[in-house]
C-alpha cells in the first residue's frame, strides 16, 4: 500500500496489467514527480536502478523513453527505448504512436 502523509492509500486506481510490485509503482511514481519537478538527475537515477532490476519492464521502459524525449530531447535514446518496448510487446499503441513521434522530431533540423 501507499501512503501520503502517513495515511494508507489504495493501490493503484488503474489495472495493474504488468504486475507491478507496490516498491516499483512508488519507485516510478517517485521518478515522475521528480520529472515534473524538473528534478531530472534524480529521476534518471531512479529509472536506471529500475531498469537494472528488471530491464524487460515495460512500464519503466516506456516512462524512460518519455523521459528521454519530453525532458532530455534526446529523440534516438527515447527512440531506442521504445523500439525495446516493441521487441517485447509489439502491439503496444502508446510506444508505437510515441516512437513514431520521436522519429519525425529526429529528423528537424
Amino acid at each position: 500500500m501507499l501512503t501520503l502523509q502517513g495515511k494508507l492509500m489504495p493501490g493503484p486506481v488503474w489495472r495493474n496489467v504488468y504486475s507491478l510490485t507496490d516498491n516499483q509503482i512508488s519507485k516510478l511514481d517517485e521518478a515522475e514527480d521528480n520529472m515534473e519537478t524538473m528534478r531530472l538527475g534524480v529521476a534518471e537515477k531512479i529509472l536506471l536502478e529500475m531498469l537494472d532490476e528488471s530491464p524487460h519492464c515495460i512500464p519503466v521502459l516506456n516512462v524512460m523513453a518519455h523521459f528521454q524525449g519530453r525532458y532530455i530531447s534526446d529523440f534516438e535514446k527515447a527512440i531506442e527505448y521504445y523500439d525495446k518496448v516493441l521487441e517485447i510487446e509489439p502491439d503496444n499503441a502508446w510506444a508505437r504512436d510515441e516512437r513514431r513521434r520521436y522519429l519525425r522530431y529526429s529528423t528537424y533540423d
